[in-house]
């Protein structure tokens, strides 16, 4: 009997899902309130070479901490400015770049405030399933205090965390490792 290949998915995010008229860089407008932010996500594999033809989805609340969805439990009404929905497909580079606003602390449904941060979804060839994963940003206080990040060991927690570009002001850059020694803390949800 002769084994046969095993399929796996793509690459087609760049011919499909990630064309100019699909994507979504600007997460939150210029009228929307909070912090603006520039955010460079990086998808590499376990060697430290990015991905092309990858795609990044982001959702995040606004800088209140509620999500533009009818599902947020919260009764506060969310910013309009701020769709809270990204997605882009990776460059050559393995890179995407959004456009956003700092999210505020969600309320947990247990009541526990959650650190500001960024939920994402990462699509590559070869996955047959998305990966999830947060995104906090480095320093930020209240990671301190976030019940999602607590479960994470210690030494892998900067594994999540976005860093400020020393170059450019108001800029943050995401390593997503998809493998390896570095490899980002996924989620199985």
């Amino acid at each position: 009997m002769q084994m046969t290949p095993s399929q796996t998915v793509g690459p087609f995010f760049s011919s499909g899902l990630t064309t100019e008229k699909c994507c979504v860089r600007n997460i939150a407008g210029p009228q929307a309130k909070g912090e603006r932010v520039a955010l460079t996500c990086r998808v590499l594999d376990g060697d430290g070479v990015g991905l092309p033809d990858a795609m990044v989805e982001i959702w995040q609340a606004d800088a209140n901490g509620i999500y533009n969805h009818p599902d947020d439990p919260q009764q506060k009404r969310c910013d309009p400015a701020c769709t809270g929905f990204g997605r882009m497909g990776t460059n050559e580079a393995g890179t995407s770049e959004f456009e956003t606003i700092k999210p505020g602390k969600v309320c947990g449904l247990n009541g526990q405030d959650q650190a500001p941060h960024l939920n994402l979804a990462i699509f590559a060839r070869g996955m047959l399933k998305q990966l999830y994963t947060r995104m906090y940003f480095a320093g930020d206080p209240a990671n301190q205090n976030d019940p999602a990040l607590a479960l994470v060991p210690p030494q892998r927690r900067d594994t999540l965390m976005a860093k400020p570009d020393p170059l450019r002001p108001g800029h943050w850059i995401f390593d997503l490792w998809l493998q390896g020694e570095q490899e980002t803390i996924f989620f199985d949800v």
